[in-house]
């Protein structure tokens, strides 16, 4: 059976397939929502954000190739798993939709049961992709948490915080690929501090999207924490446009850095929660 009410967006114009296609998977535990055509199917994946969509190629509007290139530009489902679903068979057809980022290929007349094992296998994939960020690549979530919880359970540890602040206003400004080239370099500025610090088994990952947290030994936070900061104050400037440099510097909605150093010093923490608020109330 699935996974807590994983949910499936069917887009078949085939009614009896489409039937046959919700019925089946709403028994093996999945929340099934069904769409005959490819405009409405690319509204449902936006309204509803499934967890996996099985796509029909053949629909009478848009064929299921520009019903995935729509789903894979949108920022809010670019990540979704599509599973292809056509008559064709064609090699070049399968590589079409390989290109467009499908997950999947599966052609009629298909046997249910791999279809099924297919979906299950898809979705186990990002599953695991969810552990960590898609644009800088570090582990963020549970994988996070668990890296955290050890503090509690621990006498000798340290946590520094760095939180580029007003991304939103940024991104609202400049677009989303430009954000997301910003977090990518604010990443690698902070591995590349970590790397010439020469300090073995940090663990570093994202407690937020535009928050990184840094797990090490007390005995290191704080150089850390300044080299980090100091290097990345350095930086901010050249993330803007040169035209808008010296606009954005006067902006009180630039991008700045805050950070927080927390050791194992500062007290003895109950509970993940109370972590990371005490980690928060430390940021300036």
């Amino acid at each position: 059976m699935a996974d807590a009410k994983s949910k499936i967006l069917i887009v078949e114009d085939d009614l009896d397939v489409a039937d046959m296609l919700n019925a089946y998977f709403r028994v093996q535990g999945y929340e099934v929502f069904t769409v005959n055509w490819g405009e409405d199917g690319v509204r449902a994946a936006i309204t509803a954000r499934p967890d996996l969509i099985i796509l029909d190629i053949r629909l009478p509007d848009i064929d299921g190739y520009e019903v995935a290139r729509r789903v894979r530009s949108d920022r809010k489902t670019n990540t979704i798993p599509i599973i292809f679903l056509t008559e064709k068979r064609d090699r070049a057809d399968r590589l079409h939709g390989l290109e467009l980022g499908a997950d999947d290929y599966i052609t009629k007349p298909f046997d249910v049961q791999e279809l099924r094992l297919r979906v299950r296998n898809a979705l186990r994939r990002a599953s695991l992709d969810t552990l960590t960020n898609p644009v800088t690549g570090l582990p963020e979530g549970e994988v996070v948490d668990e890296h955290l919880k050890e503090c509690l359970g621990k006498d000798n540890w340290a946590l520094v915080l760095i939180s580029l602040e007003n991304l939103d206003t940024f991104r609202e400004h400049y677009g989303f690929v430009a954000s997301d080239d910003v977090m990518r370099a604010v990443s690698l500025m902070i591995q590349n501090a970590l790397r010439e610090a020469g300090i073995p088994e940090n663990f570093l990952g994202h407690s937020a999207p535009s928050e990184f947290v840094l797990m090490t030994d007390p005995g290191s936070a704080a150089a850390l924490n300044e080299r980090v900061r100091t290097r990345l104050e350095q930086s901010l400037d050249y993330f803007y446009p040169i035209k808008d440099r010296d606009q954005a510097a006067a902006h009180k909605n630039r991008l700045v850095v805050k950070s927080a150093c927390l050791v194992s010093g500062d007290g003895r923490f109950t509970s993940l929660d109370e972590l990371k608020a005490e980690l928060l109330k430390q940021k300036k």
